[in-house]
C-alpha cells in the first residue's frame, strides 16, 4: 500500500462514529482548557489521560487506542488555539507559546477590534493544522533523519539566536531587552541543577527547590501588572473602553495575514520537528520573521494583525511538526507529546521507526483525524468570536476583578500553593513597573522558560567534548546559529553608531 492507500485508511478510522465524537469531545475540552490561564495542553492532556481508559471500555486494543489518541490530539490543539482568546482579551498568556500573540493581539483589543485578532487566530490555526497535517503525510520520515542529527550543541545554539533575536526587536531599546532577557536566565537558575544535584539561590526554603513556576510569573507580570496600571494611571469609572466595531476581519486584515500566515505555518512546523525546541520559539521566531520583513515594523507592539497571525499559526503549526519525532522516532518533541508517549505505551503501542508497519490503523487514523478535528475547531470556534469579543465592552470596574480571579484560579489550580500566590503578587507589582519604564516583559518571559533548556544543552555538549568550547564552533549547524546571533546583534549597533556619525557630521557641517 502507498501513502495515499494508509491515509484513505486512517480517514476510515477517523469517520467512525465515536471517533468523530472523541475528536468533537477533543477539541471542545481543549479550547475550554486554553482558554483558562494556567491549565494549558501538557496539564489538560494529563488530566485527561486515565479518563480514556474508561471512555474507551469495550473497544477492540487498536480501535481504543485510536479513539484515546484522537481525545487527547484534539485537545492538544484545541488548547493551543484556545489559548489566544485570553492572550487577546486579558493580556494572559496561559502558555509560554502565547506570549508572543499578547503584543498585538490585546493592543488589539483595547482599539475595538477583539472580533478581528480573535477571527485571524482561528483561520491561522486551521491552516496551519492542515499545513501539519500535509507535513505528516509527506515529510515525516525524511525530517525525522534531519531532526535525529541535532545534538546538544545545535540545540544550544539555537536557544540562542532564539533569545537573541526576540530581544533584539521587541521593545524600543535592546539594552532593556537584553537586561530583561538576562533576569529571565537568572530567575531560570533557582531550583536544584539539573546536572550536579545542588541547590541554588533556594535559602533553604523548600518551594523553591522546584524552581520559580513559568505560569506565576507570567500571568503576573502580564496579567496582574495590566490590572495595577489600569488602577493606578487611570480613573476605572470613567475609562473609555474601545467599542467592537466588527466582529470578521476585513479584505484587508485578510490580505496583510495572508502571507504571515503562509510563512508561519511552513516555519512553525519545522522547527516543532525538533525535539525540545516546541511551540514557544516557533511563535517567538514568526514574529520576529513578520517585524523584520515588514514594510511597516513600527506598527508591531501596536496592534498589527500580522504580530497576532503569525505567533498563532506558528504555535499550532508546531503542534502538528512536534507529532513527528514522536510517531517515528519514539521521541517526544514536547512536554504534551510525552504525555501523549505515555498513552501509546498505556495501550501497548510503541512509538518508533515500527509504527507506521505494525499499527497502521492507529498511526494513519491519529494523522486524519487531526484533519476532521481541525476543521471542527474552525466551525465550533468562528460563530464564539462574537461571543468571546464581547468579553472586552465589559466595563473596566467589572473586568479587572475577572481579570485577578482567573489569574488566582489560574495559578492556584496548577501550584497548589500559597507561595505562589504570593510570588505572582510580587510579580504584578514588578510587572508594572516595569511596563511603566519601558522594558520590554517578553524577554524575560521568554528567557525563564527557555533558560534551563540553554542550560541543559550546554552542560551536555560540554561533557560530550570534555569541557571544550570548540565544539559549538566544529559543529557547522551549531557554528551557523551563533555567527546569525552574533550578526543579530552587532548589525543593529553598528548602523546605529554609523547614523550617530552621520548625524553628527551634518550638524558640524
Amino acid at each position: 500500500m502507498n501513502t495515499f492507500d494508509f491515509l484513505m485508511q486512517g480517514f476510515a478510522v477517523a469517520f467512525q462514529w465515536q471517533n468523530i465524537l472523541f475528536a468533537f469531545a477533543g477539541v471542545l475540552i481543549g479550547t475550554a482548557v486554553g482558554v483558562l490561564p494556567g491549565i494549558g495542553p501538557m496539564n489538560g492532556v494529563a488530566l485527561l489521560l486515565p479518563v480514556t481508559a474508561s471512555l474507551t471500555a469495550g473497544l477492540s486494543p487498536e480501535n481504543a487506542a485510536a479513539s484515546a489518541l484522537i481525545l487527547l490530539a484534539g485537545i492538544y490543539y484545541g488548547a493551543m488555539y484556545g489559548g489566544s482568546t485570553t492572550s487577546i482579551l486579558l493580556n494572559t498568556p496561559g502558555e509560554s507559546a502565547s506570549v508572543m500573540t499578547t503584543l498585538d493581539g490585546y493592543q488589539m483589543a483595547k482599539n475595538g477590534r477583539a472580533g478581528a485578532a480573535l477571527a485571524i487566530s482561528a483561520i491561522g490555526s486551521f491552516v496551519a493544522g492542515i499545513v501539519a497535517l500535509f507535513g505528516l503525510i509527506l515529510l515525516a520520515k525524511p525530517l525525522s533523519l534531519i531532526a535525529i542529527r541535532f545534538g546538544p550543541a545545535e540545540y544550544f545554539a539555537l536557544m540562542v539566536l532564539g533569545l537573541l533575536a526576540v530581544s533584539g526587536l521587541v521593545g524600543k531599546s535592546m539594552t532593556k531587552a537584553l537586561m530583561m532577557m538576562m533576569l529571565g536566565l537568572a530567575l531560570g537558575t533557582v531550583g536544584i541543577d539539573a546536572v550536579s544535584g545542588s541547590a541554588r539561590f533556594t535559602f533553604d526554603i523548600p518551594v523553591l527547590y522546584s524552581g520559580l513556576a513559568f505560569l506565576t510569573i507570567a500571568v503576573g507580570l502580564f496579567a496582574l501588572g495590566e490590572v495595577f496600571k489600569t488602577t493606578l494611571e487611570k480613573d476605572s469609572t470613567d475609562a473609555p473602553i474601545a467599542k467592537i466595531t466588527r466582529v470578521m476581519p476585513t479584505k484587508q486584515d485578510m490580505k496583510d495575514s495572508a502571507f504571515p500566515i503562509a510563512r508561519s505555518s511552513v516555519l512553525g512546523f519545522f522547527i516543532g520537528v525538533l525535539p525540545g525546541a516546541g511551540a514557544t520559539i516557533a511563535s517567538s521566531f514568526s514574529y520576529v520573521m513578520e517585524k523584520k520583513i515588514s514594510k511597516n515594523p513600527e506598527k508591531f507592539g501596536k496592534g498589527a494583525i500580522e504580530g497576532v497571525a503569525a505567533p498563532e499559526t506558528a504555535n499550532n503549526a508546531a503542534a502538528g511538526g512536534a507529532l513527528i519525532p514522536l510517531l517515528t522516532l519514539g521521541i517526544p518533541g514536547s512536554g504534551t507529546t510525552a504525555i501523549m508517549m505515555g498513552a501509546f505505551i498505556m495501550y501497548n503501542i510503541q512509538p518508533g521507526p515500527l509504527l507506521f508497519q505494525n499499527h497502521p490503523n492507529v498511526v494513519w487514523g491519529l494523522i486524519a483525524s487531526m484533519f476532521v478535528g481541525n476543521l471542527m475547531l474552525l466551525v465550533l470556534n468562528m460563530p464564539l468570536v462574537k461571543v468571546f469579543a464581547k468579553l472586552i465592552d465589559t466595563p473596566v470596574k467589572y473586568l479587572m476583578p475577572l481579570i485577578i480571579a482567573f489569574s488566582v484560579f489560574g495559578v492556584y489550580a496548577v501550584q497548589f500553593t500559597t507561595f505562589d500566590l504570593m510570588l505572582l503578587l510580587v510579580a504584578g507589582v514588578f510587572g508594572y513597573f516595569l511596563s511603566k519604564n519601558d522594558f520590554p516583559l517578553p524577554p524575560l518571559v521568554l528567557a525563564l522558560v527557555l533558560g534551563p533548556m540553554l542550560e541543559n544543552n550546554l552542560m551536555r555538549a560540554l561533557t560530550l567534548s570534555n569541557g571544550d568550547y570548540m565544539i559549538f564552533f566544529e559543529k557547522p549547524l551549531a557554528a551557523i546559529f551563533l555567527v546569525i546571533a552574533g550578526l543579530w546583534l552587532a548589525v543593529p549597533l553598528f548602523l546605529k553608531n554609523k547614523s550617530n556619525k552621520i548625524k553628527k557630521a551634518l550638524v558640524e557641517n
